[in-house]
């Protein structure tokens, strides 16, 4: 995945992305914008949107990093 790709699912899950939202409906809207990406793709992204937008909406950030690293966790076990 390249940069741009990374990009524009950042800014699709930054878009998306809701308090009460689970991880699976998560990916799920992020494959309705990408189906290509993958749900590692998707973490990826969601890792740089965190960084990308901390300073912007921490309500956002907060569910993403939340999401991330959940992933990250499950990929790793």
């Amino acid at each position: 995945m390249d940069t741009s790709e990374m990009q524009a699912i950042a800014d699709t899950l930054m878009r998306v992305v809701t308090p009460d939202m689970k991880p699976k409906q998560l990916i799920k809207a992020a494959k309705a914008h990408h189906p290509r990406a993958s749900k590692k793709d998707i973490a990826r992204a969601a890792f740089y949107s965190i960084i990308s937008n901390a300073e912007e909406d921490h309500g956002k950030v907060k569910n993403l990093q939340a999401f991330a690293i959940a992933e990250r966790t499950a990929e790793d076990t």
